[in-house]
């Protein structure tokens, strides 16, 4: 299928194979994976399980943007490098209508809090049509451009080009489900984390510079 996956990566070893692996079982064209400058096996696991590098600056956004410039295809997956496509992926990206969209979510782990979490976030995003970078979002390289890409911002630059399609238009959730780890989720503690992540999207929205979300994030 004529698909380009992206995954930017950091020091990912852990993940990186089965996220090219199941981006290639999803029917992907091509894996491009962009590295931000990682200092262990990530990118020579990546060229193994067959993807194709890209060294840009770090920050994910950029990161992102350099590999849209360079992948071949109109329809371009954003994959996490700890999330897993599931098969028929980009026979269900080409054929949905939308210029913009992503999946359902589940964690790998088996949890019972980590299963609530999924099913709110798969509620959320079926009222907010805003899938966010764990939902692998996909977009018409087009409509991408139009939109100037991501915000190269250190934070919620999944989450703001979300609100920025939705209002251009033609979003849509697909049923297919990704795998995602909720590593994150059980180190901090589900709620605790839910809750800032709720309490960063409202400073988001207040107007506190990404900056200052970022440090807020990482503490």
């Amino acid at each position: 299928m004529p698909v380009t996956v992206i995954i930017p990566t950091l020091n990912e070893e852990e993940w990186i194979e089965g996220s090219v692996r199941s981006a290639i079982d999803a029917g992907a064209d091509e894996v491009i994976v962009a590295d931000g400058g990682s200092n262990d096996r990530t990118t020579r696991l990546a060229t193994a399980a067959g993807a194709r590098i890209i060294l840009a600056e770090p920050m994910r956004a950029r990161q992102l943007n350099t590999a849209a410039e360079v992948a071949r295809h109109d329809r371009i997956i954003f994959l996490h490098a700890d999330t897993r496509l599931p098969r028929g992926a980009a026979d269900a990206v080409m054929n949905a209508k939308a210029d913009f969209g992503g999946f359902r979510i589940s964690f790998a782990e088996s949890d019972a809090k980590l299963k609530l979490a999924a099913a709110m976030i798969n509620l959320r995003t079926a009222i907010t049509r805003c899938p966010w970078g764990d939902q692998a979002q996909f977009v018409a390289r087009d409509a991408f451009r139009d939109l100037g890409g991501f915000r190269e911002i250190p934070i919620m630059e999944d989450y703001d080009l979300a609100l920025r399609m939705r209002r251009r238009g033609r979003t849509r959730v697909l049923p297919l489900t990704v795998i995602t780890s909720g590593r994150r989720f059980l180190r901090k503690g589900v709620l605790r984390t839910a809750m800032r992540n709720w309490s960063i999207i409202a400073s988001y929205h207040r107007g506190v510079p990404p900056d200052e979300l970022a440090r807020a994030y990482r503490r």
